[in-house]
C-alpha cells in the first residue's frame, strides 16, 4: 500500500505531475485492493523482497562493518565528533553500507514497484537504461538511510535510552527514524520506478512532491512495515552474530 500511495494518482489527474492531484487515503486504498484481489493483493510484489531481503541486509551490514574496521585501522578511532555527538566515521561507513545494499537491491526494487503498481514490466536494455530507472535514486536513498540508521543507533547507545537493551525496539525505532529522515527520496524513487511519470528526472519529481505536499506520502504503512520488519531483522541478526562468535571462539 505504501508504494501505491506514493505513485497512484486518481483519475482526472495527470500522471506526469503531482501538483493539485487527489490521491487515495489509506482506508480507501485498502478496500480497493481487497475488492480487486482479496488478501493476495496485499502481497503483490512480495516475491522480489523475499528473494532479495537477506542479500540486501547482509550487504549493508557487511560493507558497513568492513568500512568501519578499515577506517579504524587507517586513521584510528574518531577523536572529534560532529556537534559533540555524531561520529563522522560511522556516518561514512553507514553511507558505504547503504551503497552496498543499493547495488543488490536496485533490480529487486524495480521489479517490486512495477509489480505493485501493475505497469508494463521493465526491460533493461543497457546499463544506462538500468541507471535511469531508479538505480541512482535508490543509491542516494539507501546511502542516507543506512547512514541515518547506524547514527541513530550509536546516539541511542550513548544516551542509554530505555530501548537500548531490546534488539527488537532498537532496530524498529532507529530504522523508523531513519526512514522518516529520507522518506521524500523514497517517494521519488518509487515514482521513477513506477514508469508512470514520463521518465521525469529526480530533481523535478522532488520539486513536484515539495510543491504538492506529498513529501511524506505513504509514510504510515511504510513506517509500520519498517518497525516490524527491521525490529525482527535485528533480533535475528544479533542472534546469528552471537552464535557465529561462539563458534569462532571454540578451540579447534
Amino acid at each position: 500500500m505504501k508504494t501505491l500511495q506514493q505513485t497512484k494518482i486518481m483519475e482526472g489527474s495527470s500522471s506526469s505531475s503531482t501538483s493539485g492531484s487527489k490521491q487515495q487515503g489509506l482506508s480507501s486504498l485498502a478496500r480497493q485492493l481487497y475488492t480487486e484481489g482479496g488478501i493476495r493483493a496485499f502481497y503483490r510484489g512480495g516475491l522480489p523482497l523475499l528473494m532479495g531481503g537477506g542479500l540486501m541486509r547482509s550487504a549493508q551490514f557487511g560493507v558497513y562493518h568492513s568500512s568501519l574496521d578499515w577506517m579504524h585501522s587507517q586513521f584510528g578511532r574518531t577523536k572529534v565528533l560532529w556537534w559533540g555527538c555524531i561520529d563522522p566515521q560511522i556516518v561514512a561507513a553507514g553511507f558505504c553500507g547503504g551503497i552496498g545494499r543499493a547495488m543488490v537491491e536496485s533490480p529487486f526494487e524495480i521489479v517490486k514497484v512495477r509489480r505493485q503498481v501493475q505497469t508494463t514490466p521493465i526491460v533493461v536494455e543497457s546499463v544506462l537504461e538500468f541507471l535511469r530507472t531508479g538505480a541512482v535514486a535508490t543509491l542516494a536513498r539507501n546511502g542516507l538511510l543506512f547512514s541515518s540508521f547506524v547514527v541513530y543507533m550509536d546516539l541511542a547507545r550513548k544516551a542509554d535510552v530505555f530501548f537500548v537493551d531490546s534488539h527488537f525496539l532498537m532496530g524498529g525505532i532507529c530504522a523508523s527514524m531513519a526512514w522518516f529522515t529520507v522518506w521524500p527520496l523514497d517517494v521519488v524513487k518509487s515514482r521513477i520506478q513506477s514508469g508512470q511519470f514520463d521518465n521525469r528526472k529526480m530533481r523535478h519529481l522532488l520539486a513536484d512532491i515539495w510543491h504538492s505536499g506529498h513529501l511524506y506520502r505513504g509514510i504510515v504503512p511504510g513506517i509500520t512495515r519498517s518497525f516490524i520488519s527491521n525490529g525482527s531483522s535485528m533480533v535475528v541478526y544479533k542472534y546469528v552474530e552471537t552464535q557465529l562468535r561462539q563458534i569462532q571462539s571454540k578451540p579447534s
